[in-house]
């Protein structure tokens, strides 16, 4: 116990320190400034063509999503997601060891073998396709919607409405998706940093005032015009549709896709949001409440 204690606190210290850093000094690789650099690009696109023009810049709930933005890449990080991620790999490694298992021995094959376009490309269809089935599931089971609801709560869509999601969802995401990395191995932190960007650019324009399917590209990738129907309050089932998170690919496999015309005037939300709270401290304890 005292071990786990002391990655716990260790967790803590050091992403403390990281993100000071990250604040305080510019370098290639720096999240704090690349977030900032991608919304102020995604932001002034919305501005320079906003598809909803009597949507106002600074659009409802503007900045309770902006805050949303920076508590859940940084805060949240701090306060939770490292530390626990470190925890689970420990406990993960230490029950292997109990039956004489490391944990290399359990890759399928390593990426880090492959040339390194090709190791990018391999390891972001791989994060993309688990996430479009986590998120399937946010919607299909009931306690992982009520934890999903925060997300779907935004009345008008712009890029910071990518970062509101409650506390627990990114617990659901990384703990599924820590399995797959496990077995793929070799995943360095250049190529999280890569992908984790390239999913961020995506994931913001998917959300942003913009209306924007790419062409013939919107098969493959996700896109404005397309999320916009996943955001939809009305829907042609129970579940939803188009759950893709960077690639659209998976919907149009897997027959989820769904734009049956242009969404640009149509109503976002979900069923009995009325009763959905407002305010950022209630909507992050309203999964436990439920």
């Amino acid at each position: 116990m005292e071990k786990y204690i002391d990655i716990l606190l260790n967790s803590y210290k050091g992403y403390f320190n990281y993100l000071i850093n990250e604040i305080l000094y510019w370098n290639w690789d720096n999240y704090f400034y690349g977030l900032v650099a991608i919304s102020l690009v995604v932001w002034t696109l919305e501005i320079a063509f906003p598809w909803r023009k009597n949507q106002a810049v600074f659009r409802k709930d503007f900045w309770l999503d902006l805050f949303y933005m920076f508590f859940n890449f940084f805060l949240l990080n701090l306060i939770l997601v490292i530390a626990l991620s470190n925890v689970s790999e420990q406990l993960i490694n230490d029950f292997l060891s109990f039956f004489g298992v490391q944990l290399v021995s359990i890759q399928l094959f390593s990426i880090s073998e492959l040339p390194k376009p090709i190791a990018l490309l391999l390891f972001f269809l791989i994060s993309d396709f688990i996430q479009w089935n986590v998120h399937r599931s946010l919607h299909m089971i009931p306690f992982l919607w009520n934890i999903h609801k925060t997300h779907h709560s935004v009345k008008e869509m712009g890029f910071a409405a990518h970062f509101r999601y409650n506390w627990m969802e990114p617990i659901v995401y990384k703990s599924i998706l820590y399995v797959p990395i496990i077995l793929i191995g070799g995943v360095n932190l250049q190529d999280v940093f890569i992908v984790h960007f390239v999913t961020i650019a995506i994931g913001h324009l998917n959300h942003a005032n913009l209306g924007w399917d790419y062409g013939p590209l919107k098969y493959i990738f996700n896109n404005p015009k397309m999320h916009i129907w996943h955001h939809s309050k009305k829907l042609p089932n129970k579940y939803g549709v188009n759950f893709g998170i960077s690639l659209s690919i998976w919907d149009y496999l897997f027959k989820t896709n769904y734009v049956p015309s242009d969404g640009r005037d149509i109503e976002i939300g979900f069923e009995g949001e009325n009763k959905f709270p407002k305010d950022f401290i209630t909507q992050e304890l309203y999964p436990l409440k439920k």
